[in-house]
């Protein structure tokens, strides 16, 4: 069994692994048992191991032309931590609808592939990005539909401390996958408390 990212206990105390009290047909692949409070827990084994394949998947494309959205208040921070992190663009807060669409507006941008930080969230992104055919890399929590996610990471989107990690790790792997990092570098760099929204 491949060693997890970050220790278990760690990927527990953010709350990485706590979904939601409704699922998704599309999320049950992704689900390890339901609690007695009625909350779904997901699988971390398969959310470390997207992890690395999301990290893969980013290094295939110019990272400048990847953009990263967060309407979730929590999310929002994270987001563009992690975007200045690997030189891609961030859309936090409220998406100006025809910023994928319409040429003729101010926040206009072409980018190859849009990474949402919840589909339902981040729902006019995800359409924009649909109609004009990019790809989608969404983190997807237990109550998220995936019919419009290329790629789904499975983990609590809704979590200030599960955000924050998730965007924290998936930084680091990107640019470890490039080599532009190592665990070592990153830690000393990159401190996990200053990726957590102040809100």
């Amino acid at each position: 069994m491949t060693e997890l990212l970050v220790d278990r206990e760690t990927y527990e105390t953010n709350a990485v692994h706590i979904g939601t009290q409704q699922k998704s047909a599309d999320m049950g692949q992704f689900i390890q048992e339901v609690r007695a409070d009625g909350l779904y827990l997901l699988d971390l084994e398969i959310t470390d191991a997207r992890i690395r394949s999301i990290a893969n998947f980013l290094n295939r494309y110019d990272r400048s032309n990847i953009m990263v959205v967060s309407a979730r208040q929590y999310g929002q921070r994270p987001a563009r931590k992690f975007a200045e992190a690997i030189g891609a663009r961030a859309a936090v807060g409220r998406f100006i609808p025809g910023s994928l669409t319409n040429p003729d507006l101010r926040s206009y941008v072409e980018p190859d592939m849009l990474f949402v930080t919840d589909p339902a969230a981040d729902q006019q992104a995800l359409r924009e990005a649909v109609s004009t055919g990019l790809p989608i890399v969404g983190i997807c929590d237990a109550n998220n539909n995936l019919r419009n996610v290329d790629l789904a990471l499975p983990a609590n989107n809704k979590g200030r401390r599960s955000l924050a990690l998730l965007y924290w790790i998936l930084a680091r792997e990107t640019l470890k996958v490039s080599g532009d990092t190592t665990d070592e570098a990153w830690a000393e760099a990159q401190d996990i408390e200053e990726w957590e929204s102040t809100f």
